[in-house]
């Protein structure tokens, strides 16, 4: 069996990646997307603004005095205008747009120009608040940090990096840490960006030396993370979790491993700020069969496997602090809609901590204790459940049975030794940095 491939990144220029339906804010007041009018030869893209925290959502048109391009990024802010990203002549233009009656208004913000070496440039995830955005310009040997809106005067550069960035996402709730995936040395290590410290870079993930290891979602309330690394299986990226600021090793659950499907953590619940083990994390799941949503639980072992609604923005949504999953859905019958799922809550908080068997960066020892450094704490190894594998990707209402190595007790850590999850606003960044 081969094991399902992570999403590492969401560059849209990355060929395997696959594409999100529409930006949604870190409040999930407002999404953006390209939707299409027409059909055939004459279809022509434009800007779309959904408002989704009133009793029905709806969509808002905003076409420019052109069609945009297929490959245009849209973005919603959090006062309800939408930024765009178009490229012209090797010229990134950006601009906000808003209705104006019957029309659409245009704010022109600038534009940046990248050397000729560069990756590109692509917008970050939505900062918390929806004041300002921001974006990545990746070159060979260093990647740029711009503030597209939200300054003083147009497109900022905010800080240079060194290494080629991928990846991003927020770690706290005023939009000052930010997380990216920064490949140095033939090696890509999460590393975090202090925008208040004139963009200092500090090391966030390190489970081996040796290893890829990529933040690829962050709840801030919580300080839950979900993370891609090849560590516990060279040369093969497998989803993990932990938790910022905690001692416990990063765990990788044998029910995340699915064959011959590619999955892709969209969304974390927020508001469990002490108890990140029960944050619900929503999953796409592709495979032979399409798309297909996954919801998993750290306290639990298994993954429930749900159908996609009918015209799902495929890779959107949002969960509501009270465990709703909500996804953005289009179809000719119902061009602006909102599929609500809920997943019963049946994770065992004490038994979290010991739903995986660990797997430390510096070996085992044969007995599934480890000997080694490794995960965000800083304290325990990597963890890598063992034990076969159940998923069932062809069945899309399966539900995944827990595998022998994530049994209760099969922990490399005494129950008893370990601590209790710390919030992320009471964690050091200096504790993230395994040793």
């Amino acid at each position: 069996m081969t094991a399902c491939a992570i999403e590492p990144s969401a560059d849209p220029g990355d060929s395997g990646a696959p594409p999100v339906g529409c930006s949604i804010t870190a409040e999930g007041a407002y999404a953006a997307r390209l939707a299409r009018s027409g059909g055939g030869g004459g279809a022509a893209w434009y800007p779309e603004r959904w408002t989704l925290d009133g009793p029905e959502p709806y969509a808002v048109p905003l076409p420019g005095n052109q069609p945009e391009e297929p490959g245009t990024e849209v973005q919603p802010m959090g006062d309800g205008r939408v930024l765009v990203h178009r490229v012209a002549a090797g010229r990134h233009l950006f601009a906000l747009l808003y209705p104006t009656g019957p029309g659409t208004g245009e704010l022109p913000l600038g534009a940046v120009e990248c050397p000729a070496d560069s990756t590109g440039l692509r917008l970050l995830p939505p900062v918390p608040g929806g004041e300002r955005a921001y974006a990545l310009a990746a070159g060979p040997r260093a990647t740029v940090l711009w503030r597209i809106a939200g300054g003083a005067f147009g497109p900022e550069r905010v800080a240079e990096i060194p290494g080629r960035c991928s990846g991003g996402a927020w770690l706290d709730r005023t939009g000052r840490m930010l997380a990216v995936d920064r490949e140095t040395g033939g090696r890509t290590k999460a590393v975090v960006v202090d925008l208040e410290r004139d963009g200092e870079v500090s090391p966030l993930l390190q489970i081996a030396p040796d290893s890829d290891d990529r933040l690829l979602l962050a709840d801030p309330d919580s300080g839950l993370v979900l993370i891609g690394s090849d560590a516990p299986s060279p040369g093969r990226e497998r989803l993990g979790w932990g938790v910022l600021g905690s001692t416990l090793p990063v765990r990788f659950p044998e029910c995340l491993r699915m064959p011959d499907c590619v999955v892709t953590p969209f969304a974390v619940q927020p508001g469990q700020v002490l108890t990140p083990e029960r944050c619900a994390v929503a999953l796409r799941v592709d495979g032979a069969f399409g798309s297909w949503v996954g919801v998993w639980r750290p306290a639990e072992r298994k993954v429930r496997h749900l159908p996609a609604p009918e015209g799902w923005l495929t890779g959107a949504g949002l969960w509501t602090p009270d465990g709703e999953l909500r996804l953005p859905c289009s179809t000719p019958r119902s061009p602006c809609g909102v599929a609500r799922l809920v997943a019963p809550d049946t994770a065992d908080a004490g038994g979290a901590d010991r739903a995986d068997g660990a797997h430390g960066a510096g070996g085992a020892d044969g007995s599934g204790h480890t000997n080694g450094a490794g995960g965000t704490g800083g304290a325990g190894g990597t963890g890598a459940a063992s034990g076969a594998d159940g998923e069932r990707p062809g069945n899309p209402e399966a539900t995944t049975p827990g595998e022998p190595g994530d049994d209760p007790g099969a922990a490399d850590t005494p129950a008893a030794a370990q601590p209790r999850p710390v919030p992320l606003q009471q964690a050091p960044l200096a504790r993230l940095v395994t040793k």
